[in-house]
């Protein structure tokens, strides 16, 4: 028998993942959904593969907490990792159950019977039987027992192949595939009037001028401190809602200043402290000492569309639509704030323009639930504004970075200390946290206090903290922030990017002390095969010299790390130009993902956080000034379109192995870091706070 999957384990009745009730058709269900990633394409290729079925045969359901599997988040690049792995072997145990079926109704042994088509053959020969005539005799309300023999890599059709993806068409021609599209009879839309912080209560509140300014019929919906604005119209809630900024006043207003928004006013925060690894030394024992500071300030989610979620209380069920994450997580939390039982919700996912992190998506749907609960039988329509995006969706924490290493006589690590200050990197609301709306509604229950994600679970703040390389002493220090300016928890990747740019950036110095070419300097200190071939590949991708000499404004850096240390392998080079600003001209990139369901849906992937990445790196930075001052594209640019350079990946052996590695977020770090080594390589000069903006590299400078 086979190992069954974390997700499989925790769903392990088949009839959650799969059931053919229409003839011909197969319906997979999978509790990851679709951000625009390809996941759904995917999951269809492996249940084609896995069934034997004709991949325009399988329909692929997701997202509906309604007899469906509960596999928590889409989220830490574990959608093909682990979600895959989960609808690959349930497939094939379905698989197994109708064989054994198949040989009881034709007269056989099942050795003799194979399925094409979701037909089964005996010999090679049609038998008459298929899965839709066994559907009846075969009980899939039965635990998985990883009875299935998966397929082997020769049997594969369509793993490993760039099938269409099933989710474009309809988004490209029009079809009203996303939540903002959606419409319901009897529908009305909704503003709320948003708390300043966590703490404010409403002081007064002038009906009057909302209305003036509405130029329509609007209502009014008030719990505690929760207050929003109802009517038919949207414009004209729309409107009020805009007008309501300044005609609502508070009271307890805490507002952020300029000094938070930078990293190091967190070293002198409240902190929770946790060690990961032996005690540091107390002495260097006569080795040569490195330390370097690095720092990444609040970055917003800034997602293309607001967040938006629709809601329904009828004959005392709530029905929410939505476009975050996680529908189960959700479904509990909404149970906690609400005073509901579980049962009485049901969440459906609907695709919105994508998100990689904790955005709005669960408190626009929050928003709008509280407001139905006050209007039973009508649907409510939330959308959030931008300037309410920017200002009240979580952030991804600011973080510092110290690193300290012992040298040995070569110059390289012996012993390796990373200290890291950070705010909390898992807000969602799955883990008890609030609900925006759950702060300013009466009679909550106390918030639990924050609590980075596990180790076990891959790290938060901590996230890839921990040298792939071969040191012989590592240790993390961990001081967790507890209270931080603005809300904060995940965004892609995590602690992960600031981490590996503190790590491989550090790692371009200790090359540069001793001599050494960082490409060169890297294969020293790793014996990890599929590390290094992922480093030797970028640096034949990229034509790397050794020792190639920098400065002028033009110069080449490269970057490596494994996400999680458990999931792919990327090395990335970068060539860039710096004058008044940093110009990217090529960026090259190796990875080895393992098993590659889908290799044109990988490569958009790696490329998209690669794009993301060195907008992080050049751009982005949250702003603080009485409150976030980052509110629109202006205020918080992104990398634009003329701006992105030539990228080329090269996948590795993607279809070599059996084991996929998640690879949604495996760029996002080494990118920062090969952006800062390029840099330091073409100025002579090393930056180490990001974003790296002009103003900085001519701060810098001017040290020189």
């Amino acid at each position: 028998m086979n190992a069954l999957p974390g997700p499989l384990n925790d769903n392990p009745r088949l009839d959650l993942w799969v059931s053919f009730a229409e003839t011909g058709k197969v319906v997979v269900n999978t509790g990851r959904v679709e951000l625009g990633q390809g996941v759904l394409t995917a999951m269809a290729q492996i249940a084609s593969d896995e069934l034997d079925v004709d991949m325009a045969s399988v329909m692929v359901r997701s997202g509906v907490t309604d007899n469906m599997p509960n596999e928590g988040y889409t989220a830490g690049s574990q959608s093909i990792q682990m979600g895959g792995q989960a609808m690959a072997q349930a497939c094939a145990d379905v698989r197994a159950l109708f064989l054994e079926q198949a040989a009881k109704a034709i007269g056989c042994n099942a050795n003799e019977l194979t399925v094409r088509g979701g037909k089964f053959l005996r010999n090679g020969a049609l038998s008459g039987q298929d899965y839709w005539t066994l559907n009846g005799a075969v009980d899939l309300a039965v635990n998985a027992t990883g009875r299935g023999q998966r397929k082997a890599i020769g049997e594969r059709a369509h793993i490993g192949r760039n099938d269409a993806r099933t989710d474009l068409p309809g988004k490209l021609f029009g079809e009203p595939v996303f939540i903002h599209d959606m419409r319901l009879a009897g529908m009305k839309h909704a503003r709320v009037v948003r708390q300043p912080n966590k703490d404010a209560t409403i002081g007064a509140i002038d009906e009057a001028a909302i209305r003036r300014a509405a130029k329509g019929d609007i209502a009014f919906v008030r719990s505690g401190d929760f207050l929003a604005i109802v009517g038919d119209d949207e414009p004209a809630v729309e409107r009020a809602g805009a007008a309501a900024v300044n005609h609502v006043t508070w009271t307890n207003v805490e507002m952020p200043t300029p000094l938070q928004q930078e990293a190091n006013w967190l070293v002198q925060r409240p902190v929770i402290d946790c060690l990961l690894g032996s005690p540091e030394p107390s002495d260097a024992q006569g080795r040569e000492r490195f330390e370097a500071t690095y720092s990444r300030g609040y970055l917003a989610h800034a997602s293309i569309s607001p967040s938006c979620g629709l809601a329904e209380y009828r004959d005392g069920h709530l029905t929410v639509w939505t476009h975050c994450q996680g529908v189960f997580p959700l479904r509990g939390a909404l149970a906690r704030m609400l005073k509901l039982d579980a049962k009485a919700i049901t969440v459906h996912h609907v695709q919105g323009s994508g998100c990689y992190g904790h955005n709005g998506a669960d408190d626009a749907t929050a928003d709008a639930a509280v407001i139905a609960m006050q209007m039973p039988g009508t649907p409510i329509r939330i959308r959030w504004r931008r300037e309410e995006e920017f200002v009240h969706e979580p952030k991804s924490p600011a973080m510092l970075v110290k690193v300290r290493a012992l040298l040995d006589a070569d110059g390289k690590p012996s012993d390796w200390t990373a200290e890291i200050w950070s705010g909390n990197h898992n807000g969602r609301p799955g883990g008890g946290n609030a609900l925006l709306a759950g702060y300013a509604l009466p009679d909550q229950e106390p918030f639990p206090q924050a609590n980075d994600v596990p180790e076990a679970a891959g790290g938060g703040a901590t996230r890839n903290a921990d040298p792939l390389y071969d040191i012989a002493d590592k240790r993390i220090i961990h001081h967790m922030v507890t209270e931080t300016p603005v809300r904060v928890s995940a965004l892609r990747g995590l602690g992960a990017m600031p981490n590996v740019f503190a790590l491989e950036c550090a790692i371009d110095e200790l090359a540069g002390r001793a001599g050494v070419d960082p490409v060169a300097y890297r294969l020293s200190i790793t014996s990890d095969p599929r590390a290094r071939a992922v480093i030797e590949k970028v640096a034949v991708m990229s034509n790397w010299q050794a020792n190639a000499s920098g400065g002028a404004g033009r110069g080449r850096g490269i970057a490596f790390s494994r996400y999680k240390n458990r999931a792919a392998y990327a090395a990335i080079i970068v060539d860039l130009e710096v004058d008044e600003e940093i110009r990217l001209h090529r960026i090259w990139c190796a990875t080895d993902g393992g098993l590659i369901v889908n290799p044109d849906g990988a490569i958009n992937q790696l490329e998209g956080g690669v794009i993301q990445s060195a907008s992080w790196v050049l751009k982005e930075q949250v702003r603080l000034d009485g409150g976030t001052a980052s509110f629109d594209w202006e205020t918080y640019p992104v990398l634009k379109f003329s701006e992105v350079p030539m990228i080329d990946i090269v996948l590795i052996n993607p279809t070599n192995s059996d084991v996929p590695l998640g690879v949604g977020e495996a760029t996002a770090g080494p990118t920062a870091a090969a952006i800062g080594n390029a840099v330091s390589h073409a100025l002579g000069i090393r930056l180490r706070d990001l974003p790296l903006t002009r103003e900085r590299i001519m701060a810098a400078l001017l040290q020189e």
